[in-house]
């Protein structure tokens, strides 16, 4: 089981882990300009195949952050869909 298969159980919509208020906040949660930037600049380098050591690094540990932050979000509005039916 990979860590991101326990935090997808972790976080299942149906296990009562968001508020209403905590879910909208989680889904439409968003990187500021900055940090953007920086993510397309490393992004852009690995395309190109010019990153050194450290970018790499970073650049992974952006991408893994981006994973879970996609996994919550989705569950997120899983809950907020599941609310409004209800």
């Amino acid at each position: 089981m990979t860590a991101f298969t326990a935090l997808d159980r972790l976080f299942d919509p149906d296990r009562q882990c968001f508020t209403e208020d905590g879910a909208r906040i989680l889904a439409d949660l968003r990187s500021d300009e900055e940090t953007q930037a920086r993510m397309e600049e490393l992004a852009s380098k690995s395309n190109e195949g010019t990153l050194n050591a450290e970018e790499a690094r970073e650049y992974e540990s952006w991408v893994r952050a981006g994973t879970l932050i996609s996994i919550l979000q989705a569950k997120a509005r899983l809950y907020l869909k599941k609310t409004a039916a209800a």
